[in-house]
């Protein structure tokens, strides 16, 4: 009997939603894609936590402008998220109830402690952010920087963003 040659096909259960990948590399890139959308949209959501945090505690204070600033700006990045992940197919974390608790207990606590500890917080916090996004913006890039243009630009800018809070944190 003659074997017949067969396309391979890579099958991913998301949900309800299934989809076939022809080949190794759109595989590849779904799968990158999908890591780093649910792991920015949970690191968007815990900083937005960690603002509101701060705010709940520092909102009253000479420093309140700067954390509405910085929060605002997370904001935007959190609802642009929210439109991707439906776009790009991917599942949010299943650890969002924890990131929300948590990053409001981390911020309200680091505010508890003066406006300097919420800033250093959000030092610490944005430094690591920013090596992140520059991590996956390598990975991207080696992976296919035509196919991952509309990512590539959001995680830079988001980047740049998140390097001005640093900044804004050490002032």
């Amino acid at each position: 009997m003659a074997a017949i040659p067969v396309m391979t096909f890579s099958v991913i259960r998301r949900g309800l939603a299934t989809r076939a990948y022809q080949g190794t590399g759109v595989y590849r890139r779904r799968s990158l894609q999908d890591k780093i959308l649910r792991v920015d949209h949970a690191g968007e959501l815990g900083a937005n936590r960690i603002y509101a945090g701060q705010m709940a505690v520092l909102g009253r204070t000479n420093v309140a402008p700067v954390i509405k600033e910085m929060w605002d700006q997370e904001k935007e990045h959190l609802k642009k998220f929210e439109e991707l992940l439906p776009k790009y197919r991917a599942r949010p974390s299943f650890l969002l109830p924890i990131w929300n608790v948590a990053g409001f207990i981390l911020g309200a606590g680091t505010a508890l402690l003066g406006k300097e500890s919420a800033m250093a917080c959000t030092v610490a916090v944005e430094e690591v952010i920013t090596d992140h996004y520059n991590n996956q913006i390598r990975e991207l890039l080696a992976d296919d920087p035509i196919q991952n243009k509309e990512l590539l630009d959001i995680l830079k800018q988001f980047r740049d963003d998140e390097q001005h809070h640093h900044d804004t944190g050490l002032a």
